[in-house]
């Protein structure tokens, strides 16, 4: 499957798609909104960074719990019973003198409830497309999330500029509603694709034989740790430069897109699985300009530069999907997910500290350097375990 109009022919692939774009988009508004109401109300970068990336630091632990229910319960429901509760637990973030406390407990619940989401959503989308469509409708995917948080932040800025961020988070969960009801009615209801029931013993069973790989381990750590620690710069971003945040998400996000579009569409396979690591320095290296605490335009120039960096998931992705035996597949993705979500959040963490000790510049260039360290000490690893091949164990 090499063509755009060939995918979207496939069946239940344009609404599952159209659903992604909208949850992407509410993710965005009420991300910024989320994080301007509460830098408004503390005046600080920690706690302004951790409440809008705050839900992945739950998805480990939700990972943890419940995760083998990602092939063991039925996609459809499960997806329309996620985006219903994230409408009520966003409509809740909107409401007049929530504590801080509660503000975070909710975003910690979100996390948690997320954590399922990544496996049923990669599955059902290895269940949709055929093996040799995967990587393209994953990176239209990826380019709807690109395109989603430019049209998401650069609408959440101006919603910003004109309605205070309660309203804007309304109007996030109203797109969460939709998102539902578009599951709902647009996909087939189909079994779970693993017999037996979700447990805490199953996931942490599974959990156990993919990380036991050591190649499907550093597959793991190259798209978790290197693209954690650069969103946490992006969390840096509100207390950077409080009225240019929206440009900068919104370049950052464009930047994000051309690499999807680059590498799922016009790179050959060959020339593809080279490129994971060159990616993953291009991802960090942009902001070590920050250290001369550069403004409009050469901020948004770099963050947009750097995104480009984020097409090593599609590589690493694929890679994944390599090592994997099909019946956990949603199970693998989801932990991908989980994981790659949990070291945002710890990056966001990690950045708002430094940047609370220092400042949001001096934050975000150490953090770069700390991104390009880990992908040439994952480099040199992967280069001494070449040749080791997992067996095709199942749980």
């Amino acid at each position: 499957m090499r063509s755009y109009r060939e995918l979207f022919r496939t069946p239940e692939y344009t609404p599952f798609f159209f659903s992604f774009a909208a949850q992407n988009a509410a993710l965005t508004i009420s991300g910024l909104a989320l994080a301007t109401l509460v830098y408004q109300a503390t005046e600080s970068p920690l706690l302004s960074a951790v409440s809008m990336f705050g839900p992945q630091l739950a998805q480990m632990l939700g990972a943890t719990f419940f995760l083998s229910g990602a092939d063991r319960l039925p996609p459809r429901v499960t997806l329309t019973g996620i985006n219903t509760a994230f409408a009520v637990c966003t409509a809740v973030l909107a409401l007049p003198g929530l504590p801080i406390g509660a503000v975070f407990a909710v975003v910690f619940l979100q996390g948690l409830i997320a954590s399922l989401g990544g496996g049923v959503s990669g599955g059902l989308l290895n269940e949709i497309l055929s093996k040799d469509g995967y990587l393209l409708g994953r990176s239209v995917f990826n380019m709807a999330s690109g395109l989603m948080q430019v049209t998401g932040f650069a609408t959440g800025g101006a919603l910003l500029a004109l309605l205070s961020p309660r309203t804007c988070l309304l109007l996030a969960a109203t797109l969460y509603a939709t998102t539902a009801l578009v599951l709902r009615l647009g996909l087939t209801a189909r079994p779970p694709r693993a017999a037996g029931r979700p447990s805490v013993a199953a996931t942490w069973r599974t959990n156990a034989l993919l990380w036991s790989s050591r190649p499907r381990r550093l597959t793991y750590l190259g798209m978790w740790v290197p693209n954690g620690l650069i969103v946490g710069c992006e969390s840096l971003y509100v207390s950077y430069d409080s009225g240019s945040a929206g440009v900068l998400f919104a370049s950052a996000a464009l930047g994000m897109f051309v690499g999807d579009l680059t590498l799922g569409r016009f790179i050959p396979p060959t020339l593809r699985a080279r490129l994971d690591i060159p990616l993953r320095l291009l991802l960090a290296t942009p902001y070590l300009l920050f250290a001369l605490h550069p403004g409009l335009p050469w901020s948004a120039i770099a963050v947009c530069v750097a995104s480009i960096g984020y097409g090593a998931s599609l590589v690493l992705q694929e890679r994944l999907m390599e090592l994997t035996p099909d019946e956990l597949a949603g199970h693998a993705l989801g932990l991908r997910s989980a994981g790659m979500l949990t070291m945002q959040g710890v990056g966001a963490t990690i950045a708002g500290t430094v940047a609370q000790l220092t400042s949001p510049a001096t934050a975000m260039t150490l953090v770069a350097v700390a991104s390009v360290a880990v992908t040439l000490v994952l480099a040199v690893l992967a280069r001494q375990s070449r040749g080791e091949i997992p067996e095709p164990q199942t749980a």
